[in-house]
């Protein structure tokens, strides 16, 4: 399935012309919940339909909305949801992403996406990934306060240490007893002396070594989540020592995943990962009241709009639970707001957090009660 994260940050999703498709839906993981799902789901296409016929012509929204009913009649997409869905589709580009988080129904035609709630969703839902290693397995999880789940290794990522290593492992390996355990958590024993503990220890760094820089290509890059480690303590210490991701937190899961439960393990994640993010939000508020006492952060929502379309904006601080109806001029920051009954009216914030991002900008989506300002957005200049 798509990632949002990717097609963000490769601009896919600011390529496209003109009309843009966003349907938002929430879904469920269990049957009964999920027999009504694509019938939900068929009742928003028509949503879209209802208002492509109003500018385009009939030939046009066939065409537009043929992926939609192709993913309508995927019976087997339909038993693997999650509990939430955003598909996004405009001529040439459709994609489909699974969330872990439900949100509300919306299905609209404009001429940009609307991506505020899946953005809020993958910047600021407090999420993070778990590397979960063994010299048996490598693991990723991916999750927030309430979900975890396993996600699909790239094809560059080692499974195990014999994986990472293969016709280079030291010979020592097979001599070593109980070599990954007699049991879920266990890391094993070096049964051996000198030379081949020695030889042992130098695989297992190798084996580090190459599972970081696979991690942090295929994945850390992509996401920048924070990245939990969850491994037997001897492991934890080497990891650390010559890991070069810098979204590795300190503090990690002190066992293997395979002897806890899931949730166990979402439960002890969540605990490590709180701190990092009430932190990260203190820092950004504090930075932009400092920001605004020099001169250097603004809220008046026409100003902002200005700066974020000339580039000025390094970060900007957007009121989540806040929807304003327009959009915004690309080139001038002109802000034209609009009727909020109008159903193909996307919203002010959320174009221009697609347009600081694509000048370079940094976008948190903030709680409303949390974001000191009325006028729902909050920025902090450049220059």
């Amino acid at each position: 399935m798509e990632s949002f994260d990717n097609d963000e940050a490769s601009g896919l999703l600011d390529a496209v012309q003109p009309p843009c498709l966003s349907l938002y839906q929430p879904t469920h993981r269990r049957h009964p919940q999920n027999q009504q799902d694509a019938i939900r789901f068929r009742n928003l296409v028509k949503v879209l339909q209802s208002s492509l016929q109003q500018h385009y012509s009939a030939v046009e929204t066939d065409e537009l909305l043929a992926p939609f009913h192709a993913l309508a009649e995927d019976t087997v997409f339909w038993h693997t949801t999650r509990d939430g869905l955003v598909v996004l589709g405009a001529k040439g580009l459709f994609r489909v992403y699974r969330l872990q988080r439900s949100v509300d129904e919306l299905a609209i035609v404009s001429d940009s996406f609307h991506t505020k709630p899946l953005t809020r969703l993958v910047q600021s839902s407090q999420r993070y990934q778990i590397l979960g290693l063994s010299r048996k397995s490598v693991q990723l999880f991916e999750g927030d306060r309430d979900t975890l789940d396993e996600v699909l290794l790239a094809a560059g990522v080692p499974r195990s240490l014999e994986d990472a290593l293969g016709t280079e492992l030291t010979e020592a390996q097979s001599n070593v007893g109980s070599y990954g355990g007699t049991g879920p958590g266990h890391g094993g024993m070096h049964h051996g002396q000198g030379g081949r503990a020695d030889e042992v220890e130098k695989d297992d760094e190798r084996y580090f070594r190459e599972v970081d820089r696979a991690i942090l290509e295929h994945h850390s890059k992509h996401s920048g989540l924070p990245l939990i480690l969850a491994t037997l303590p001897e492991h934890r210490e080497m990891f650390h020592r010559v890991s070069h991701n810098s979204h590795l937190l300190e503090k990690g899961i002190d066992v293997s995943p395979s002897a806890i439960s899931i949730d166990e393990l979402r439960k002890r994640a969540w605990h490590v990962v709180e701190p990092f993010y009430t932190q990260r939000l203190r820092d950004q508020l504090e930075h932009f009241g400092s920001a605004r006492a020099k001169g250097l952060g603004g809220e008046s929502l026409e100003t902002v709009a200005a700066a974020v379309a000339t580039g000025r904006v390094a970060t900007l601080l957007i009121d989540g639970d806040r929807v304003i109806p327009g959009h915004v001029d690309p080139e001038t920051g002109r802000v034209i707001l609009a009727d909020h009954s109008r159903p193909d009216v996307d919203d002010v914030l959320d174009d221009l957090a697609s347009l600081a991002r694509r000048r370079g900008g940094k976008v948190f989506i903030v709680p409303g009660d949390q974001l000191p300002v009325e006028t729902g957005i909050a920025a902090i200049y450049r220059y």
